[in-house]
């Protein structure tokens, strides 16, 4: 029996694959948490198909986005990152990257983690919607607004209510499956066992 999808991840393997094992998953993972909205940061104006295309290069130019290593990047560093053609070439882009390791630096320092922070505006449990249709489903939310003031507050580039409702839809923080896609019971099942701390 074939598995009823989002229709967004029907498109081809690769999205397919990032929608089953990736998307909505609930992240505590300070690194993996980076990653993925340094990744979002990226694809604003862009398609998430471009993103994955580049996946691997972007892991591999940005050493991983390891939080410390990056926010310590030189003006050489950059300068090498706005000519690698293997990933998005924006300086400003590249230049908000490294400005947000050092902001998540900062995060980390007052909060213990950069999870810590991020699952305080949902107190540690995913909102679960329930849309029925890829058409309900919002671009930005009153969450996702509270979110990129506070980041901005804080200093972080490149964050608009937007890019923060993915990255939030991506990191399981809110759980946007379709009702009738599998993962959106699954998540649901696998979140009820588990969450921030537990």
């Amino acid at each position: 029996m074939t598995k009823k999808r989002c229709v967004w991840a029907t498109q081809n393997s690769k999205m397919m694959q990032y929608h089953d094992e990736i998307w909505g998953v609930p992240l505590y993972d300070d690194q993996e948490l980076f990653a993925k909205l340094m990744l979002d940061i990226n694809q604003a104006g862009l398609s998430w198909q471009t993103i994955l295309n580049k996946w691997e290069n972007f892991h591999q130019a940005y050493d991983h986005f390891e939080i410390a290593k990056v926010a310590g990047y030189s003006s050489e560093k950059i300068e090498s990152l706005v000519q690698d053609s293997g990933i998005i070439r924006n300086r400003r882009k590249i230049n908000a990257v490294v400005n947000n390791a050092q902001q998540v630096l900062k995060v980390q320092e007052e909060w213990g983690s950069f999870a810590n922070y991020l699952w305080s505006f949902v107190e540690g449990k995913p909102v679960v919607n329930h849309w029925q249709s890829e058409a309900e489903v919002p671009a930005t939310s009153p969450l996702s607004d509270r979110l990129a003031k506070d980041l901005k507050r804080r200093g972080f580039h490149f964050i608009g209510s937007t890019t923060i409702y993915a990255f939030l839809q991506a990191v399981g923080i809110v759980n946007d499956h379709l009702v009738t896609c599998f993962r959106h019971g699954e998540l649901l099942e696998e979140t009820s066992k588990k969450s921030l701390g537990s």
